[in-house]
């Protein structure tokens, strides 16, 4: 079996000069691992330390204690070299909460050529990967257009279009469908599942909503810093009642069969099911 491309083991961290308690860290005694190709959704309430893991694997934040392994390099050996460090960070892409905050430049295609053009690259290879990256999220037709003209999908699309050009073996998406529309979410989740399933890049999807969690190979709750579930969206979902203590909402499949029952005793199974096949086994179960 190959070496996860992610792995924490026993990772805490603390914001610096934060008001938190002494013993309180913003993530503590985190271990989890990420395959190579795998989509991983991560949720949790506001402070639950889901961000924080996010920015530890990118490199953004050190870790206090405990290892992190990239593709089997330990980003926290205190002895890694800047050459390793670089050549780690090009393996991770991250695309924000908000897509004005990563666009640079004031043509769509200039702004995809940015993060190549720092690795040093030549202009044939640039551009080769410039419209490589615009096809991959269908936005090759907006190449010469403003970026501050477009919708909050379109933008959000052409921030990962310049993190795909990177050419990174993973992409962490940080809240990234937060600030759009039901449309713009769908656009933008459209392009993540296709770049896991058809470009076999590794996702790791930090998110509140539960219809995007469902779609995930695996999923990781966590909880006041630490990982509280872990396993497939059927796995964690199941457990609705934990979920509700974690301050988290459940899939309303799930949400509808629990309540069913509990107060009609169906025993129906607890797993996520989609509004056709979920009105169906109702329907028999009721009629039994």
């Amino acid at each position: 079996m190959s070496n996860p491309l992610i792995k924490l083991e026993n990772v805490s961290y603390k914001y610096p000069n934060s008001d938190l308690e002494e013993n309180n860290f913003a993530v503590h005694d985190v271990s989890f691992e990420i395959g190579k190709g795998e989509f991983v959704a991560i949720l949790g309430h506001n402070g639950s330390g889901k961000s924080t893991s996010a920015k530890l694997i990118n490199m953004i934040l050190t870790a206090d204690s405990g290892k992190i392994y990239i593709d089997g390099k330990d980003i926290t050996d205190e002895g890694i070299s800047d050459e390793d460090v670089f050549e780690v960070r090009k393996k991770i892409g991250m695309v924000f909460q908000n897509p004005d905050n990563q666009i640079v430049a004031t043509v769509v295609e200039e702004d995809v050529a940015f993060g190549p053009e720092n690795l040093g690259l030549p202009p044939e290879e640039i551009r080769k990967r410039v419209d490589y990256a615009l096809e991959t999220v269908g936005m090759q037709e907006y190449a010469r257009h403003a970026p501050h003209k477009l919708s909050g999908g379109q933008k959000q699309r052409i921030a990962i279009a310049g993190t795909i050009a990177m050419k990174p073996q993973c992409i962490v998406f940080d809240e990234s469908t937060a600030m759009l529309d039901p449309q713009g979410r769908k656009e933008v989740m459209n392009t993540i599942k296709r770049l896991n399933r058809e470009e076999g890049i590794a996702i790791v999807l930090i998110t509140h909503y539960m219809n995007e969690a469902v779609q995930a190979d695996k999923v990781i709750v966590m909880k006041n810093g630490s990982v509280y579930l872990e396993g497939t969206p059927n796995q964690v979902f199941s457990q609705p009642d934990k979920l509700w203590e974690a301050g988290l909402e459940v899939p309303q499949s799930i949400e509808l069969i629990d309540k069913l029952n509990k107060e009609l005793s169906l025993d129906i199974p607890l797993k996520v099911y989609d509004l056709e096949e979920c009105t169906s086994i109702i329907k028999e179960k009721l009629e039994a």
